[in-house]
């Protein structure tokens, strides 16, 4: 029983365009990224909590029992997988679950990484530092280059280098 549902775990896996090795314990995908069964789009990816609080689920249902409960409004959040109307999120720190997709948001923000982070006027170390910001911070992501971001909030706006940031993929480019 147990070699059938390997085999058909592995017949699955050929059929959504995997590779399986030929010990079957390690799967290779294609090139392509990978997608969201209900959205179709990337996984993963980023969101942000929506209202002031957001229940983390152990499943992808009201029935299941609440692990975490995210209560920054904005609070940027890393989106795993899909189910229905369910998304497993991640915070920065690994925490998560399943949220509903009501709770969600498609507006981009960022967790400020390091304390005192300098925000400039430029993506240029050189150029004037128009604000300062402390860890933990949730800003608003603007345009990325290769290795800066602009950010915002409360009427301050910088550009910060990317690697300070959390809530923004290292390769990834915004106009």
């Amino acid at each position: 029983m147990m070699r059938a549902g390997l085999w058909a775990a592995a017949l699955a896996l050929t059929l959504i365009g995997g590779q399986v090795s030929a010990d079957s314990s390690t799967v290779q995908t294609a090139a392509a990224p990978a997608r969201g069964d209900v959205t179709n789009l990337p996984i993963p990816r980023y969101v942000s909590l929506k209202g002031s609080t957001g229940n983390a689920r152990r499943g992808p249902s009201l029935s299941h029992r609440i692990d975490w409960v995210f209560k920054h409004s904005g609070m940027p959040l890393r989106v795993t997988a899909e189910f229905g109307h369910w998304r497993r999120v991640e915070d920065r720190e690994g925490a998560g679950g399943w949220v509903h997709y009501s709770l969600l948001s498609g507006v981009r923000n960022v967790i400020i990484e390091e304390d005192m982070t300098e925000l400039h006027m430029r993506a240029d170390e050189a150029s004037q530092v128009v604000a300062v910001a402390e860890a933990g911070a949730i800003m608003r992501l603007g345009a990325c280059g290769l290795d800066w971001c602009e950010v915002s909030s409360d009427g301050v706006d910088g550009w910060v280098p990317k690697s300070g940031l959390w809530g923004v993929f290292p390769d990834e480019t915004r106009d």
